[in-house]
């Protein structure tokens, strides 16, 4: 197999038999990375320097006969939305251009103390507001199965650097599915740990109530060890859960014989790809013949969750982001000729459509006057949803969908529809208004493209849907199919 798409554990067990040094790896992704990135377009920055150095510490550990830690020396990209001391963080947002943060984000911190050799910041929709990574203020990322597409969005540089070999591992957040959406395009495994799972200090925020950091990986073991490090209590983060840490890695290689999922009818029917239902079909059986009972579920004020999500997301939105206005930190314009024209041409000239849109909409949904028609109408409404979940998962171990309703669409398809661009990520949004768990792993291809399987899970239960996807991933024998650039 090929270096660029060996797992983290494959790459693991050459680092300490010494068959490669951390050195060679860091500079053999580097390289990789220079040779497909013109192509793909899926990292704002390339911290070469950082990222060799980083290397030449792991190797000197080595020389000392120290024990690595299982992610030690491994490279791994971080989504430009998360703070990384001295380097430029964007959120591929034109009024963050030149903007570099004085502390990393706890996440960043612990991957460094982890050992990992950090090799980038990754393209993204501006601000993480989109489906398809065709809104970032710099560059247009491509699927490296079909550059023609789109890889989804918002975390799409992440998935694609996974995909495409430029790295092992990637951090990625997830607002309505910006982890799991790309990491079904583009054929990688993504997940969206619990809300409060993982710290969110030092990620830039869109909606405080539905952002969350997760991990890309190319199998689901990586995915469970790069988990390990990223979770834990942050007093940093208010809204980070207290709780004894886990060791995911401990649900890998568990049968699932007698566990109960349920396919949620509202997920399975309408506005599904038939190619798409057909590989979920087919990864159902492979659920039934592991042992797991397979029954129908429902959700029923799912229909309610676009418009739900676009409402609680852009009000979040609209105030998180009032904060750029040209006076602290970013872009700012110099022919105003007082302040409140610099703060309209600041924000004007800063901001991309889509972010533009959303501002616009949270705004009017917050007004005075149209409060409780709108966004208190989709508290409630939110409310219901989760109580969905309770139910159905009172009665099933997991859910089980489609990551993504179909494959990756082609560069400016849904641009001018941006309806349609939202009902991209309908599978996904209900997971992050209910707070629970979901994880994107490979379920198939249909028309050449990459299709993944989402499995839900209860707050906290991560492992759970380690051991499903795990086991899955072990019988449905879609590993070792890798896009050719």
């Amino acid at each position: 197999m090929d270096l660029f798409y060996m797992t983290a554990h494959e790459l693991h067990g050459k680092l300490t038999a010494g068959e490669i040094s951390a050195g060679e790896l860091c500079r053999a992704f580097l390289d990789r990375l220079g040779s497909v990135e013109e192509r793909l377009q899926a990292f704002i920055t390339v911290t070469e320097e950082m990222a060799l150095k980083q290397a030449g510490e792991v190797d000197k550990r080595i020389a000392a006969g120290e024990k690595l830690p299982p992610l030690a020396g491994i490279p791994i990209a971080v989504k430009d939305n998360m703070c990384l001391d001295g380097v430029r963080t964007t959120c591929a947002s034109k009024i963050l251009y030149n903007f570099v943060p004085p502390y990393s984000a706890t996440v960043v911190e612990k991957i460094k103390a982890a050992g990992m050799v950090i090799l980038g910041k990754t393209n993204m929709d501006e601000f993480a507001m989109g489906s398809s990574t065709e809104n970032s203020g710099f560059q247009i990322t491509s699927n490296p199965w079909d550059t023609e597409r789109v890889p989804g969005g918002s975390s799409g540089g992440s998935a694609v650097s996974v995909a495409a070999g430029e790295t092992v591992l990637a951090l990625g957040s997830d607002t309505g599915g910006s982890i799991r959406q790309p990491a079904s395009l583009c054929g990688v495994v993504g997940m969206k740990p619990t809300y409060g799972a993982v710290s969110r200090y030092g990620l830039v925020a869109f909606a405080s109530s539905l952002d969350q950091i997760g991990p890309f990986a190319r199998d689901v073991a990586d995915c469970a060890q790069l988990l390990n490090v990223i979770t834990g209590h942050d007093p940093l983060d208010s809204t980070s859960a207290p709780g004894e840490k886990t060791d995911y890695t401990a649900f890998l290689n568990r049968d699932i014989k007698g566990l109960k999922v349920g396919v949620p009818r509202e997920y399975m029917g309408e506005g599904i790809d038939p190619g798409v239902r057909k590989e979920i079909e087919e990864a159902l059986k492979v659920l039934s013949s592991l042992g797991a009972d397979i029954e129908e579920a429902t959700l029923p004020h799912s229909r309610y969750a676009i418009p739900v999500y676009y409402l609680i997301a852009t009000a979040e939105a609209s105030s998180n982001l009032a904060r750029y206005d040209g006076v602290k930190y970013g872009l700012r314009d110099e022919d105003a000729q007082d302040i409140v024209d610099m703060y309209m041409k600041s924000r004007s000239r800063g901001f991309g459509t889509e972010v533009k849109r959303r501002i616009m909409l949270g705004t009017y949904a917050l007004s005075a006057g149209y409060y409780d028609a709108y966004y208190l109408k989709a508290l409630k409404a939110r409310t219901l949803i989760k109580q969905d979940f309770d139910r159905a998962l009172d009665r099933f171990d997991v859910l089980v969908c489609p990551t993504s309703p179909g494959t990756a669409f082609r560069k400016g398809e849904k641009t001018d529809d941006p309806l349609q661009m939202y009902l991209s990520d309908i599978t996904t949004i209900s997971v992050n208004l209910a707070g629970i768990p979901g994880i994107s792993v490979p379920a198939g291809f249909s028309g050449g493209l990459p299709v993944g399987m989402q499995i839900m899970g209860r707050p906290f239960d991560e492992g759970t849907l380690i051991r499903v996807a795990h086991a899955f991933e072990g019988s449905a024998g879609h590993r070792g199919r890798f896009p050719s650039l």
